[in-house]
């Protein structure tokens, strides 16, 4: 099979397998309206640089229990026998890939029942949906290619926070700053830089996670 039929049936595959276990899809959507919900109660209203803060923080736990998964969850009997029908591209694509379209659907529904929740003070909807759709490829490929290094070393849970705390740090700082920018209707080309630098930072992490899975996945 090609690269690309290898990286459809491989996320056909997670999308099967979600679709059947879905209380871990539910556990996380419960997450987010429980915790929308305990935030509206404690503070009822909040200004909108709370406001985008809460939202972030709320979404990035959302991706540790949503994207962090994604090896952890494979037995080694299960990794022996993709790694006798597809490449290890193929794998890591599939699955970064799939976290992405995952983080997209879990920020889509967490942003409309905050909306609904604590209401709406975007001053720039349009740039703010883009720094969720950049926000939720940041977390889908640096969560994944960490996630892939843990479990090599035996899901070591400590292992992943360390590997995490680096490269989610910066990225947080810079989809705070642009969605701010977005909530406070700046001119779009305040932005710019920030949106280049997210696109870099995660070109540099898919180029890495294409070098360095294939070792990885050897071991």
């Amino acid at each position: 099979m090609t690269l690309y039929s290898q990286v459809r049936s491989l996320i056909k595959k997670e999308l099967v397998l979600e679709w059947r276990s879905k209380y871990a899809i539910n556990g996380i959507l419960l997450y987010i309206a429980s915790t929308v919900f305990i935030c509206y109660q404690s503070f009822k209203k909040v200004e909108p640089v709370t406001w985008n803060a809460l939202f972030w923080i709320i979404m990035l736990f959302a991706a540790i229990n949503a994207v962090a998964k994604s090896f952890m969850n494979e037995s080694k009997g299960r990794q022996l026998y993709y790694y006798t029908l597809v490449s290890p591209q193929a794998i890591i694509i599939s699955k970064i890939v799939y976290n992405f379209l995952l983080m997209i659907a879990l920020s889509v529904i967490a942003l409309f029942f905050y909306n609904v929740v604590f209401g709406n003070t975007i001053g720039d909807v349009p740039l703010y949906l883009v720094s969720v759709l950049i926000g939720s490829l940041s977390f889908a490929t640096s969560f994944t290619m960490i996630s892939a290094i843990a479990s090599k070393a035996g899901n070591n849970a400590t292992l992943m926070a360390v590997l995490s705390f680096p490269v989610v740090i910066p990225v947080l700082m810079a989809i705070i700053k642009l969605s701010k920018n977005a909530m406070d209707g700046l001119d779009r080309s305040v932005s710019v830089d920030e949106i280049v630098l997210l696109l870099g930072i995660n070109v540099i992490i898919s180029a890495t996670s294409l070098l360095l899975f294939p070792y990885l996945w050897r071991e």
